[in-house]
Formats: structure tokens, C-alpha cells, sequence
């Protein structure tokens, strides 16, 4: 059943964003910070035992010079540095096994795959990066979007968001890469993380975004009670006088408000009968993003939106932006 408004509503929807007035001093602040460190990104080779794909173990310098995993897929055949994607990964999910991932690599395109620091305990993808928050935070629901809610120095977003701008140095970093020509996308979490890069950085090609999560936090929290949103309601419940602190933090890592600062091209993804990620969060991201965006309306579709049939429009979108050299 649809899980939000009508889709007439919906193409209307523009809420007035939450938006910090010191959001892009702090992002600025937390990426110079992130500068500091050398991206000391290292590509070891990888034995996966196929034919048409070379596969390298990445680590590279992440939030606070922290180590982040990510894995590296090339077609074996190529001539010079390649177009690249960055993927990100969905909630509780990490990079898992380079089997997981051959579709980018297979059209021809460098893949980074980055991993999730601290996730990856969710029966999915499994991650084998470690969240190391040297300065604590406060009470916190089981997961991670109230992790620090006090306190967005402190978040568990600051940290994931850093990762996922410096996996775009990390990629650029290889020889067999193309940096003029970087794309990142992403479902769920990965979605919203690609929104927030887009946002923070403005030399990228691309941007894809399917059915993306981190989006208009206070309605989120209000019409589902799937998680992760749940997460802020659960915290919520307990902490009855916090809810404008929440919100106020949460808003630093808000795909809306980085979607307004993006500029490159951007596929959206959305599905009418999403109870995870529901549809009006992501139209409002949609309708505030900065550069030239499609939306792509799923409607008899849950969380899993377009899933794999939705890859050939996703691979003519990459090929209008790299050109058919790839």
C-alpha cells in the first residue's frame, strides 16, 4: 500500500529545510581537518581468481587519519586510466567479498567499493572497518543515527561522511583511475551518502541516488516506525525534552541540505510503497538539489525500488556524463 502521500502531493512537496546556520563552516572545518591527514591510499593486489576482473585491497586515510577498507574492481582489459565509480553501501552493510560487486567493472568502469566503519553487522555485507571515536558520546538507541546525537562534533555521521569524500581522493589516487571523470551513487544509506559527497564536493561528474536514506529527518521519524528511522523516535521516547537538540543535530547530516549544494548531474530513485526510506523524505531532497536531476517513481515498489532492473537506465546515465570511451 502507498506509504505517504499521493504522487500529485508529492511533486509538490518543498519543505523548508532544517538547515544549521553554521553548516557549511562546519563541514569546511570538519574536511580541512580531514586534509590534514595524507590520503595514504594503498591498492594491494587481491587473487579473486577471475578471468576479466582484477580486483586491489584498499585502505586509505579516512576521518581523523583512521584506516577505512574499500575494494578496488578493474576490467582487465583497458587501455589508460579508466572513468571511476565510488559506491557506498547501505545501512549495516559493509564492502563484503568483491564477488558481491562485478556490475560496474563488467560495464568497464574503475569501482571503488567503500566500507562502512563500524557497520556490517547486519546479516549483510559484512565490514571490516572499525568506528574509533576517540571522544566518546552520550546515551545512544541501538544503531547508529543517535550515536552522538548531543553533539554533532561527536556524531557517527560526521565521521561516515568524512570517510565517503575522502573515498573520492582515495580512487583518484590510482594510476589506473581517470580523476577528471569520478561518479558516486549509492541505495539507502549509500544513496544519501552520495547526496552528501555531491554536496561537499564540486568535482564530481555524477551522482546516483536510489530511494535514499539520511533525508528529512523530523518527518522521517514521524510517519515510519521501520528502522533506522525508528532509531530517533526510540531515543526520542526516552529523552522527552531533547527533540529540538536531536533534530538540530541531525540536521548537519542531512541529505536535503546537501542535495541544495550539489551541482552535478544527479539520478534520483524513489518507490511509493517505501516504509524505510518513505517517498516525501526523498522528494524533498530531490526537489532541493542544486544541478540538473531525474527522478526515477517506482510505484508498486518498497525499499528495493528498481533494484537490478533499474541498472540500464543508471548505465545511460554514466554514459552521457564519461562519454562511450569507458
Amino acid at each position: 500500500m502507498l506509504v505517504d502521500m499521493p504522487l500529485d502531493r508529492l511533486r509538490e512537496y518543498r519543505p523548508d529545510p532544517e538547515e544549521p546556520a553554521d553548516f557549511d563552516a562546519f563541514w569546511k572545518q570538519t574536511l580541512d581537518d580531514a586534509a590534514g591527514h595524507p590520503i595514504d591510499a594503498r591498492f594491494t593486489p587481491y587473487d579473486a581468481r577471475l578471468a576479466t576482473v582484477e580486483v586491489r585491497d584498499v585502505t586509505f586515510s579516512g576521518w581523523g587519519g583512521q584506516p577505512v577498507k574499500a575494494w578496488l574492481l578493474l576490467p582487465r582489459q583497458r587501455t589508460g586510466p579508466l572513468p571511476a565509480v565510488v559506491q557506498y553501501i547501505g545501512y549495516n552493510g559493509g564492502r563484503g567479498i568483491p564477488y558481491e560487486w562485478l556490475t560496474w567493472s563488467a560495464a568497464g568502469y574503475a569501482h571503488l567499493v567503500m566500507d562502512n566503519r563500524g557497520q556490517g553487522g547486519g546479516g549483510k555485507t559484512i565490514s571490516e572497518t572499525a568506528d574509533i571515536a576517540p571522544d566518546g558520546h552520550g546515551s545512544s538507541a541501538p544503531g547508529f543515527l543517535t550515536r552522538g546525537i548531543e553533539d554533532p562534533a561527536k556524531h557517527y555521521y560526521r565521521r561516515l561522511i568524512t570517510d565517503a569524500v575522502r573515498a573520492v581522493d582515495a580512487v583518484r589516487s590510482s594510476p589506473d583511475v581517470d580523476g577528471d571523470r569520478v561518479a558516486v551513487l549509492g541505495g539507502s544509506q549509500g544513496g544519501g551518502l552520495a547526496l552528501a559527497v555531491a554536496g561537499l564536493r564540486a568535482d564530481l561528474s555524477a551522482a546516483v541516488a536510489d530511494v535514499p536514506f539520511l533525508c528529512h529527518f523530523r518527518r522521517a521519524s514521524q510517519i515510519t516506525d521501520n528502522g533506522p528511522y525508528a532509531e530517533i523516535a526510540r531515543w526520542l521516547k526516552g529523552h522527552r525534552f531533547e527533540t529540538e537538540t536531536a533534530i538540530g543535530t541531525l540536521s548537519y547530516f542531512d541529505a536535503v541540505n546537501f542535495a541544495a549544494r550539489a551541482t552535478c548531474p544527479a539520478w534520483f530513485s524513489v518507490a511509493l510503497m517505501d516504509n524505510v526510506c518513505p517517498p516525501s523524505t526523498v522528494f524533498a531532497a530531490y526537489h532541493r538539489y542544486g544541478g540538473p536531476a531525474e527522478l526515477e517513481v517506482f510505484t508498486y515498489n518498497g525499499h528495493e525500488g528498481g533494484a537490478e532492473y533499474d541498472l540500464p537506465r543508471k548505465l545511460s546515465a554514466l554514459t552521457s556524463v564519461f562519454g562511450r570511451d569507458a
